[in-house]
């Protein structure tokens, strides 16, 4: 599985801040034995609707990743528009992945609830929003890992059918 991971970060894309701990938080918890897939795509873009939304369409256009995970912007602040770009960029939505991550999450915090992270699909690609917290990120990946194998053998046409994830 090829990931692509894009950090939104007005301060990061600036060279204001840094590290980029949640986009290294989404690349450790991608690459491990759970999951063991490979980040081909990895960026960094403010937080600007234009920017975001150029970055996953070419990703997704050009077959690059089969899943795009964003972290960053998803929040309450004016200045939170991945959802939005996001939307912008998806033919499909994929209501259910950020559903399923704010139940999830919201056994460790209630504010997993003001989350407004989205998913979607383009063509041949999921593209899903993560917080900017890398504790949030690992929370959120906890319950999406499991899920992305079969979603994308599904996207891909490996597979036909729904099956559950084996446990």
């Amino acid at each position: 599985m090829r990931i692509g991971i894009l950090t939104i970060s007005t301060s990061f894309a600036r060279g204001e801040r840094a590290d980029d701990a949640s986009g290294d938080a989404i690349a450790a918890s991608v690459t491990g034995p759970d999951l063991g897939a490979q980040v081909t795509q990895r960026a960094f873009v403010a937080d600007d609707r234009a920017a975001i939304r150029a970055v996953v369409v070419g990703w997704a256009d050009a077959g690059a990743c089969d899943v795009i995970l964003t972290t960053g912007g998803t929040g309450f602040a004016p200045t939170d528009i991945t959802p939005e770009a996001t939307g912008d960029a998806c033919e499909r939505a994929a209501p259910g992945l950020a559903e399923a991550m704010r139940a999830g999450t919201a056994i460790h915090t209630p504010l997993a609830y003001l989350s407004r992270a989205t998913a979607g699909i383009r063509g041949r690609t999921l593209i899903v929003n993560l917080p900017g917290s890398p504790k949030a990120v690992r929370e959120c990946l906890a319950v999406l890992l499991p899920l992305l194998p079969h979603a994308v053998a599904i996207l891909t046409e490996q597979v036909r059918q729904h099956t559950p994830p084996s446990s």
